[in-house]
């Protein structure tokens, strides 16, 4: 699952309100606070405690703490049990901070405040460039820039432009954004802070000045997720805006407890019997990826753990999924189910939803071949009243206070693999992806999970050949049959492409669909049948052309998916890869539209079988040349008998 969590702490540690000139009317005195003490050097403090635990046990309520920046005792003494000790964050100085004073675009004076960014441009290093990089920013996106006439380039950036892009990252693929800044931090020397102690708590002093990036790169073992990396200023505006904070305190949360998403797919009962068809098993043929046919029916389902509701204050306001299709699948639409378990099993359901019960709302977009499809799922007033606030769920010794907090929550619907080009064969596979959006009663932000699942499919590449070149592809006729869930194999010919599409499956071999190698200019000579999943299949031929031989035994056909060595950056399972067999033999599987591994070639030959004799002209004479001398002979035989027994 991937985590695309906002990692918030609060407006305090992730911007720097600079106030560095001071206007004519301010005293000596508001001046003296108001303006940064250069001279001074900056510390930062961290806490580390179970939240997560705290709140389950109703001690602790994380939305309605205000982070000031400045130690807190009251939250101390309250969370003292709750320390994790052993946690490492590493940390490394990413700018100075300055200021520009000049003319902006429409002409006025302004004063903006900014962090520089300066880089040895002839040494070679890319150390500022990787930085924005893992953020989605390169150096175009600085305020403005500067050189020292010398070999120092500066770039310098708005608080607002650095937050917003790492909010981005994070929102877009935290995983693959986290792990980009832990590199960034390992290659370029960031130092690590002592680990907490046995009251979750670490300090680091004598820090120069400036903009600074922090990463989690140690936990203990009870500490199932790191938080993302966050940035800092030293020194920061206190909360008034009066003064400025030398010495930072900080209380970074760990992600156990918040909202949890999976999205997993499995083949239709239907049509491929790879799964029992129970439709109450989250396990029953589900996984982040999937084979199926063109026209297949295929299910989906989302799991999301309800987040901790102990208050008001950590109600949701918002519990939205929008949930994209590659433009190889569509939504069946007007199907959706919501289910609530108290189990992650899904066997102890408390509540089901159907949309006409106007707890949420569907949304789809028009189907596009370009982009694809997407349904918004959304709780409404009603849904998230009874999600916040229903009494009746538990029993007051599970310590779960309000609504369906902690529930599991399940929805369910089905999609229809296209029959046409919009599918993609082979390795690159269907990607399909989920996230989820929600907002607490007390933030302005909203959080984000996203996760994703695959769904493959395959084809065959037969090239038909006769002996001598002069057969009619139009009388030869294939049957294909999966093996695997004995089935033959239908199809629609797109001529103008020169490609049979899957479109369903019988089993009965009358309705099986005849397959002819193409005899125009496109596919001349092949039988491309395109959307097949991973199983056995079997080519019998049953009609040729005349005077050639048809095929003496049928032709096996064996496609093999398994786990490849990718791992998927959203989900963070293994994607999948193919390899073939011709009857029994390895075959390299070849690409189609850069996807490798997407069809399994092979080729048919028929030769000429052996000419009858003809009938008529000289071959009826030798007949019935034989045929007397086989006549006088017998007459001359008997003859000889007859003049034996009259001398007798």
């Amino acid at each position: 699952m991937k985590s695309n969590i906002l990692k918030r702490l609060s407006a305090l540690a992730m911007t720097a309100v600079m106030a560095f000139s001071i206007s004519g009317g301010v005293s000596a005195a508001d001046a003296a606070t108001a303006t940064i003490d250069t001279s001074r050097s900056t510390s930062l403090t961290l806490y580390k405690y179970d939240l997560t635990g705290a709140e389950n046990d109703g001690v602790w309520d994380a939305e309605s703490y205000v982070s000031t920046g400045i130690a807190d005792e009251q939250v101390n003494t309250a969370l003292s049990k709750y320390a994790i000790q052993g946690v490492e964050f590493t940390y490394r100085k990413l700018a100075d901070l300055s200021i520009y004073k000049g003319t902006a675009a429409d002409g006025h004076q302004e004063t903006v405040p900014l962090y520089a960014f300066t880089e040895n441009t002839k040494s070679g290093s890319k150390e500022t460039i990787d930085f924005l990089s893992a953020l989605g920013l390169t150096t175009n996106d600085a305020y403005r820039t500067d050189h020292d006439g010398k070999q120092n380039r500066v770039w310098y950036f708005k608080s607002d432009t650095l937050i917003e892009a790492l909010d981005h990252a994070l929102t877009t693929n935290s995983t693959s954004t986290k792990d980009a800044l832990e590199k960034y931090m390992a290659a370029n020397g960031g130092t690590a802070m002592p680990e907490t102690d046995e009251n979750g708590y670490a300090k680091v002093d004598g820090l120069a000045q400036g903009l600074y990036l922090l990463v989690e790169t140690r936990v203990p073992e009870n500490v199932t997720s790191t938080t993302a990396p966050f940035l800092v200023s030293l020194p920061m505006t206190t909360v008034d805006g009066s003064t400025w904070n030398y010495d930072l305190t900080l209380y970074p949360k760990n992600e156990t407890g918040n909202p949890t998403l999976e999205k997993t797919v499995r083949e239709s009962k239907a049509d491929t019997g790879k799964n029992a068809g129970k439709t109450d098993d989250i396990t029953d043929g589900y996984h982040h990826t999937a084979t199926a046919s063109d026209g297949d029916v295929v299910g989906y389902q989302v799991i999301s753990t309800l987040p901790t509701i102990t208050s008001p204050a950590t109600a949701l306001t918002t519990y939205t999924f929008v949930d994209n299709l590659s433009k190889g699948i569509q939504y069946n639409k007007d199907d959706v189910k919501i289910e609530f378990f108290k189990d992650a099993a899904c066997t102890d359901r408390v509540a089901v939803w159907n949309e006409q019960d106007g707890k949420f709302t569907t949304s789809y977009t028009d189907y596009s071949s370009e982009s694809g499809s997407q349904m918004t799922i959304t709780m409404t007033e009603s849904g998230l009243a009874e999600i916040n606030a229903a009494t009746t769920v538990y029993d007051p010794a599970t310590s779960l206070l309000r609504g369906y907090s902690n529930l599991t929550m399940r929805i369910t619907y089905a999609c229809t693999v296209n029959s046409d080009a919009s599918v993609v064969y082979g390795d690159s596979g269907n990607p399909n992806d989920v996230t989820l959006t929600w907002k607490r009663t007390n933030t302005e932000y909203y959080d984000t999970l996203t996760d994703d699942c695959h769904v493959y499919t395959y084809g065959i590449d037969l090239t038909k050949e006769f002996s001598d070149n002069n057969g009619n592809f139009d009388n030869v006729k294939f049957l294909l049959k999966n093996a695997t869930d004995n089935y033959y194999v239908q199809a629609e010919l797109n001529k103008s492409e020169g490609i049979y599409y899957v479109t369903g499956h019988s089993d009965k071999e009358a309705d099986a669909t005849r397959f002819s190698p193409m005899s125009g200019e496109v596919n001349h000579g092949k039988v491309m049948v395109k959307g097949l999943e991973d199983d056995s299949y079997i080519i019998t031929e049953v009609a040729t052309d005349a005077g050639y031989t048809l095929l003496k035994e049928n032709i096996t056909v064996d496609i093999m998916s398994s786990d490849s060595t990718t791992i998927c950056s959203i989900c963070g399972k293994a994607l999948k890869t193919a390899t073939a067999k011709v009857n029994g033999k390895d075959v390299a599987m070849t690409e189609d539209n850069s996807s490798v591994s997407a069809l399994v070639p092979l080729t048919v030959t028929n030769t000429r079988g052996f000419d009858l004799p003809k009938t008529g002209g000289r071959g009826n004479v030798l007949i019935y040349g034989l045929g007397i001398a086989a006549l006088l002979t017998a007459g001359g035989i008997t003859l000889f008998y007859l003049r034996k027994r009259r001398h007798g």
